[in-house]
């Protein structure tokens, strides 16, 4: 029994994560909530305290599927750098506009914008987990760079801050209707903008 409620706590995460990307948290009402992952009010209160609970658990599950992902692109690829493009790259069809599915890879940055000062548990949230995303970038500049895919003068946390507010740039861009073939060739240019600091 408790292995099934396990489970059926992440298919409720994996559904509160397309619903709150699609809505964004406050047009997300608790009707929303109960219809999209199919729990009555009860059942949602007694798994996941409240609504803001709830939309912190499915923050942290998409942070740790976007680890995930970010970990596997690396270790596959020839070299960091080339895991580092193929992850950046990797951005440009679920952000477009004319993507099927809700591009989860959006949702903190969504979030970022939307979030109130006053919601300041959430808004620490998102602080923490991009500083994290940020610590990730640097540490796998740092990795390339002792490989020497690098110069050895560049300077990793810096590089890391300069791909993190490119991205988060990328996904604030990508809230307007813009056609995938603009969104796949400024990925593009984001990604060739690494090659700068490749050690020749």
């Amino acid at each position: 029994m408790p292995r099934t409620a396990r489970f059926d706590r992440q298919i409720a995460l994996d559904r509160a994560v397309e619903l709150f990307w699609s809505r964004g948290y406050y047009a997300s009402s608790m009707k929303d909530i109960e219809k999209a992952l199919d729990m009555r009010p009860g059942s949602l209160y007694a798994t996941f305290g409240s609504k803001s609970g709830l939309f912190a658990e499915a923050l942290q599950a998409y942070a740790s599927r976007g680890a995930d992902n970010f970990r596997q692109m690396v270790e596959e690829s020839p070299g960091v750098i080339d895991g580092l493009k193929r992850y950046l790259r990797s951005f440009a069809g679920p952000c477009s506009s004319d993507a099927q599915a809700p591009a989860q890879a959006c949702m903190l940055i969504k979030t970022l914008l939307e979030v109130n000062a006053e919601d300041t548990a959430l808004l620490a949230q998102v602080e923490a987990m991009l500083a994290t995303i940020e610590r990730r970038f640097c540490e796998a500049l740092e990795k390339a760079k002792a490989q020497g895919e690098l110069r050895a003068d560049v300077e990793c946390p810096r590089l890391a801050r300069l791909l993190q507010a490119q991205i988060i740039g990328l996904r604030a861009f990508a809230e307007r209707s813009v056609p995938r073939p603009q969104i796949e060739a400024l990925v593009d240019d984001i990604a060739s903008m690494i090659d700068a600091y490749r050690a020749r």
